[in-house]
């Protein structure tokens, strides 16, 4: 009796069997087909053919080890940056003119017969540099020196057998994060270039934070030959960019250029940055609501890490944006509130999950780690806004 259910199974085990097999066939047919070939050609033309694929066998093999790892990352990487002048400055706006010693002596010294001293010379004072543009250029360096930029990759653009990487689950986390700290860049270089690095806005524009605001407005995924032939590859451009932030940090220090940091100044540089933080977490919501598919949701790495890469560099800039405006800071009785900012966005930073879900929001078993980031981005975007409103009074 138990003979015909027996028989159903096995002729069921037998069509799952011949399904999987035809499967696996279809997908390694291409790759039989190109072996058969592959052996009936000439010598040259295998050679030359064996030749690029081991190049590409090469990029790929590189490109999986750049993306899986991170070099240098650190969530608790403001401090040692800014430690070297956050005491010797500590009170002083950037830009502000520091005395040297001999300065100092020789404006105290009198010349021995009464006569009135001598102001110090400009030559021998200094200026406060700037941490924000210190900051911009090191975050530029941890993005393509430190680590290789994976979106100008050529294993990145050819994708997974043409498929981009993006809409698979698979190795763009390092792209997205590094995109992310991109977008913070070109936004930070923007504001420096339009108001906090001139006077009041009617002054002439620093050339050498222009140059830097325009290399990092570059293709982010430029190789070496584009649509329109030859170019320059996006890391070479967005290493000049360094060059440039540190060659208006250098002239700053000189008390050569020029950096606003007023009030009002502060309160527009963080109204933009509360704008870029809101339209980020409208990404994920967008993200969240077309698609609830837990730890299936190919999309949904990238997006949370993209996220994740604007905060990282945010935390970094905004810890910058206090050393540079730290007279502002103190006279408007503002830095409790900036304090309790920063130790949300570096709470924010301890989430690190290794496989990113895009659940329900109300599952038990499919977390949504994209509403969790939004939240993260809109608690620190609320103090932001806050400590705007007293800047505004």
């Amino acid at each position: 009796m138990l003979d015909p259910i027996v028989n159903f199974f096995t002729r069921v085990f037998q069509w799952i069997g011949r399904g999987i097999g035809l499967v696996i066939g279809i997908i390694l047919w291409p790759f039989m087909w190109a072996g058969r070939w592959y052996t009936e050609r000439g010598w040259i033309l295998k050679t030359i053919l064996g030749a690029i694929m081991a190049g590409i066998l090469v990029a790929y093999g590189y490109f999986f080890y750049v993306t899986q790892f991170w070099k240098n990352f650190d969530p608790d990487y403001p401090g040692p940056i800014l430690a070297d002048t956050a005491q010797q400055t500590a009170n002083l706006l950037a830009g502000e003119r520091i005395e040297t010693a001999q300065a100092t002596m020789s404006g105290t010294q009198g010349s021995g017969d009464g006569s009135a001293t001598q102001p110090p010379t400009t030559a021998e004072q200094t200026c406060k540099p700037s941490e924000i543009a210190h900051m911009s250029a090191f975050l530029v360096d941890f993005n393509v020196n430190q680590n290789a930029w994976i979106s100008s990759m050529l294993a990145s653009k050819l994708g997974l057998f043409g498929i981009p990487w993006r809409n698979t689950p698979w190795f763009d986390n390092k792209a997205a994060f590094q995109l992310g700290i991109n977008q913070v860049m070109r936004r930070t270089t923007t504001e420096l270039v339009d108001t906090l690095g001139r006077a009041r806005g009617t002054s002439r524009i620093d050339q050498n934070l222009q140059d830097a605001r325009t290399a990092l407005a570059w293709d982010e995924d430029a190789w070496y030959i584009g649509m329109r032939g030859p170019t320059r590859p996006t890391p070479s451009v967005y290493r000049d960019a360094i060059e440039k932030l540190n060659a208006f940090n250098a002239s700053l220090e000189k008390c050569q250029a020029t950096f606003d940091a007023r009030a009002d100044n502060l309160m527009q540089f963080l109204d933009r940055i509360a704008g870029d933080m809101g339209s980020t977490s409208d990404i994920l919501r967008g993200q969240i609501e077309a698609s609830n598919a837990g730890w299936f949701d190919p999309r949904a790495d990238d997006r949370f890490w993209f996220a994740y890469g604007q905060l990282y560099a945010y935390y970094g800039i905004l810890h910058a944006a206090r050393a540079d405006f730290s007279k502002v800071i103190q006279e408007r009785n503002i830095g409790t509130l900036w304090d309790t900012m920063m130790v949300q966005m570096r709470d924010a930073l301890n989430m690190q999950p290794w496989i990113i879900s895009n659940g329900n929001e109300s599952s038990a078993f499919f977390p949504s780690h994209l509403a969790t980031m939004g939240f993260n981005l809109l608690r620190a975007r609320s103090q932001i806004v806050e400590i705007r409103a007293v800047l505004d009074r």
